[in-house]
């Protein structure tokens, strides 16, 4: 026998040895019994959220609502904190570097100053907003002014699973005033916002927020009715780490258009975005990103006392789109008379006016193509009140709910949730948390008929003291999209603003991995 042959032998004993039994044959075939389970669903683990600076107006009353549905499966430890975004500037190190320099001449009591002011800092933005006790019950926190700055969340463990958090605040006057509120956001590469504007009356902003060490850099794309729009300065912006940076639109571009569309990509990091639209005369509210490109898209929620409804959209592609315009009723789906349909140029934002077309109704618009599907982004502005009391407020297409989605800070009467199943009946279980100060949670299921749009008799927690949180769980497999509105209930401008309830990602599927010796042989 060679040393060859002795070499193979050792080896073979030694790979048994390691593995305890290995046999020499071919894997088996696909669809055995061997063959690798379905993936386990589990609780994530881990959740960030940014929220934008809220106002800068000195009468803005901004309030913070953090709530986390109670989710099974989950350990019995987490966190949960929203804490200043605090990027200490270029110009602030050099400031404090020629500080030091100068420190022989300064006084001790400028020394003094400069300390305790720096600590109150220091504890101001170390300090959580909110501080949440137990999935299943709102923490609220609150702030005033026009200096608040952006915030940046995380949740773990039990607090992580659909952590969401709201943001509204409320401005008495001047350009924007009335309801204005945003679903705090996961940091993303690219986002879409059709409805921004920079016209004369306008003053939009967008938002972007880097939660991350290193900064990140993002270029910011204007389409208008004809097309691209010519920027100074939207390319290769940067925000610093642990920042965020306001951008008014009207310093990228000298065009004056009333409907943009904004997109932002992100080259370089990550970030949140976020979108300010406020209006001299009609009030404003944030638009938040659309869902993503898509030749089929739902904008779900628009309030039954709509006294103007604007459709925005964009073909971000090379090719026109043709959609047909349809508006899921409590009776089914309608063709708004004289808007069957609307043609979207490649590269173009097409903009159509469809007036009070709820006509007392809950409403959701359903935009499907007429014939070659091309992907589209949309939205619409909508506004309340009339003679100059109106109020508005933007809702972008949204995707469906999933497998459950919630909405924070609601109340008794300030509250409408709108469920909209445009392809097939859908049965929906809605939960009403319990109060952030008291309260029983409590729960109720619907029937949403296809086609329709439903405002549901909300369930309202037993003893409800301050705001609670509504959680959306579709009990059938048939698509449902929601919306919640908010109002104010006071004299005068009637101030609303609107958010959409896509899936929370509470949850993640998880390969189930079993040991496989075959992959030896490879």
């Amino acid at each position: 026998m060679n040393r060859t042959t002795l070499s193979l032998i050792a080896g073979t004993a030694a790979l048994a040895a390691v593995t305890g039994f290995a046999t020499l044959s071919e894997p088996k075939a696909a669809g055995t019994d061997d063959s690798a389970k379905a993936a386990a669903v589990l609780p994530v683990e881990r959740t960030s959220l940014l929220c934008p600076p809220p106002s800068t107006s000195d009468v803005a009353k901004t309030s913070y609502t953090s709530f986390t549905p109670v989710t099974k499966g989950t350990g019995g430890d987490g966190t949960a904190e929203l804490l200043a975004a605090t990027e200490e500037s270029a110009d602030t190190a050099d400031d404090e570097a020629s500080d030091k320099d100068d420190s022989t001449t300064d006084t001790d009591e400028k020394k003094t100053d400069k300390s305790d002011k720096a600590d109150e800092k220091s504890e101001k933005d170390d300090k959580s907003v909110v501080t949440p006790k137990e999935p299943g019950t709102p923490a609220t926190g609150d702030t005033s002014g026009g200096e608040s700055p952006a915030l940046m969340g995380t949740a773990e463990g039990k607090f992580a699973p659909g952590w969401t958090v709201q943001e509204t605040t409320e401005v008495a006057a001047g350009s924007g005033r009335g309801l204005q509120g945003v679903t705090c956001t996961a940091a993303d590469t690219e986002f879409w916002f059709p409805g921004a504007g920079t016209a004369a009356d306008r003053t939009d902003y967008v938002h972007l927020t880097n939660p991350d060490d290193s900064a990140a850099v993002a270029d910011i794309e204007l389409y208008g009715k004809d097309g691209a729009l010519q920027t100074t300065v939207g390319e290769g912006i940067t925000v610093p780490p642990h920042s965020s940076e306001p951008i008014l639109l009207s310093t990228l571009t000298g065009a004056k258009e009333d409907d943009v569309t904004v997109h932002v990509n992100v080259r370089s990091g990550r970030v949140g975005a976020s979108v300010q639209a406020l209006d001299d005369k009609l009030g404003g509210d944030w638009l938040a990103a659309a869902t993503d490109p898509a030749p089929s898209l739902v904008i779900p929620g628009i309030p039954k006392d709509a006294t103007a409804v604007r459709l925005i959209a964009h073909a971000p592609g090379g090719a026109d789109a043709d959609l047909k315009v349809q508006l899921a009723s409590p009776t089914g789906l309608i063709t708004p008379a004289g808007h069957e349909t609307v043609h979207v140029k490649a590269g173009m934002t097409t903009a159509v006016d469809l007036g009070d077309v709820t006509r007392g109704e809950a409403g959701s618009i359903v935009l499907t193509p007429t014939d070659r599907s091309v992907p589209v982004v949309a939205a619409v502005r909508v506004l309340r009140g009339k003679d100059g009391n109106q109020e508005s407020a933007f809702i972008p297409a949204s995707a469906p709910v999933g497998t459950r989605a919630s909405a924070a800070d609601n109340t008794a009467k300030g509250t409408t949730l709108s469920l909209t199943a445009p392809k097939g009946t859908a049965k929906v279980k809605v939960t009403a948390s319990a109060g952030s100060e008291g309260g029983t949670a409590a729960s109720k299921t619907y029937t949403i008929k296809s086609g329709t749009t439903q405002d549901v008799e909300l369930p309202v927690p037993a003893g409800l003291k301050g705001t609670f949180a509504l959680t959306v769980e579709p009990l059938t497999d048939t698509p449902v999209y929601a919306a919640r509105t908010l109002a104010t209930t006071g004299k005068g401008v009637q101030g609303f603003t609107v958010q959409t309830l896509p899936d929370d990602r509470g949850t993640v599927e998880v390969p189930q991995a079993d040991e496989d010796m075959a992959v030896l042989q490879k």
